[in-house]
């Protein structure tokens, strides 16, 4: 595996149940670089989750390998697969999952602390990471106080948190209107180039997919189309 590549899928399957037999992916075969900012478009139940699933180590392939920056996840002890996913990847979600009784600071924070960091230098993470997102006067505001796109700001700050090779997005700007949606585009684009960060995003929204550098389009579990734009 190149030092330029960060992932390299090889012959991915996922097969689901007893019975009836469901081929959610289908011999995938993929290589994502160190810093691209691409998506994985597709109808619903084309697998687009599934993948997402195994490259984010939620899940485990039924055949096939994933290697993910020089380690073979599909072969790693769950010890190792916890301390990688908590270590090398961030994940954003269409519902942020914000704890709505702490504040964006402290939400920001809690990756942080459960990799040990201690309280003080991860508030100072924290508060760094919500300035960056353009949310340096709403660090002390709880989730209900803030509007849709914003907890999608504290989400995303608290996806880079712990400065993450990879960054994962599920469908995260599923619930928000196309100008706010523009926004958090325009603003993991910006991350992504002054990081180095590997963004792979999940979406249904063709539109937004073109203003990543490369689509990556599954039918069935199969791969239709890998393009740049």
């Amino acid at each position: 595996m190149s030092d330029k590549n960060i992932i390299q899928i090889t012959n991915l399957t996922k097969i689901y149940g007893d019975g009836v037999l469901i081929k959610a992916l289908d011999n995938i075969n993929l290589t994502i670089e160190r810093g691209e900012f691409m998506a994985i478009v597709g109808p619903s139940g084309s697998g687009k989750s599934t993948l997402l699933n195994m490259i984010g180590i939620l899940d485990t392939p039924t055949h096939g390998t994933i290697i993910l920056d020089g380690v073979d996840i599909t072969q790693a002890s769950e010890k190792k697969r916890s301390k990688m996913r908590n270590q090398k990847l961030g994940f954003i979600f269409q519902y942020h999952h914000l704890l709505p009784d702490f504040n964006a600071a402290e939400n920001v924070m809690m990756p942080l602390l459960i990799n040990g960091i201690k309280p003080a230098n991860a508030r100072a993470k924290a508060h760094k990471m919500l300035e960056e997102v353009g949310l340096s006067e709403r660090i002390s505001h709880r989730p209900r106080q803030l509007s849709g796109g914003e907890n999608q700001r504290v989400a995303i700050a608290r996806a880079l948190a712990n400065s993450p090779d990879i960054v994962i997005g599920d469908e995260l700007t599923g619930n928000l209107d196309s100008k706010t949606s523009e926004k958090i585009y325009e603003l993991l684009r910006k991350l992504n180039k002054e990081h180095n960060q590997t963004f792979i995003l999940v979406t249904h929204d063709e539109r937004m997919a073109e203003k990543t550098e490369r689509i990556i389009r599954l039918v069935d579990g199969k791969i239709t189309e890998d393009k740049t734009t």
